[in-house]
């Protein structure tokens, strides 16, 4: 086994071993009966309900348990239909609560647009630009410069 197959295989472990505490926590915070439903359910049904951004955070993976256990959320900011197709959501979305002030946000940005762009359903989703003044001027820099999301 060479060095490069050893830190390989350590850290496929790493990531299964995060993967499973992420689930655990996520399902120690959650109602599965209401989360499979929110999954099961088109996000087009949700539209301008209370249940839209419950059922964005549902489809969410381990980033998900980032977001619960740090007192942090998502918002959407907007909303448009996609410029292709119109049974696919354009959206813009904004961080609340903790998750504003913390340095992991730009893997929490890149985790929930991930996640969210793998559904049928959404074409694209971007950041309010507003998110920018929250993080400090290095913060800012390096998100620009590395992370793999959009603002407006």
């Amino acid at each position: 086994m060479t060095d490069d197959d050893l830190v390989a295989k350590y850290a496929a472990e790493a990531k299964a071993a995060m993967s499973a505490e992420a689930s655990r926590r996520i399902d120690e915070m959650t109602d599965p009966v209401v989360e499979e439903r929110l999954r099961a359910t088109s996000l087009l049904k949700f539209i301008g309900g209370n249940e839209f951004v419950p059922a964005l955070l549902s489809r969410l993976g381990d980033v998900r348990a980032a977001l619960d256990g740090h007192g942090g959320g998502i918002a959407v900011t907007s909303l448009e239909w996609a410029e292709v197709d119109d049974t696919q959501l354009d959206l813009v979305l904004d961080l609340t609560g903790a998750c504003l002030s913390c340095g992991a946000a730009p893997g929490t940005l890149e985790g929930v647009k991930t996640d969210l762009e793998a559904d049928d359903e959404i074409s694209r989703i971007r950041f309010s630009s507003a998110l920018l003044d929250t993080f400090d001027e290095l913060g800012r820099e390096f998100i620009l410069a590395h992370g793999a999301v959009e603002f407006v």
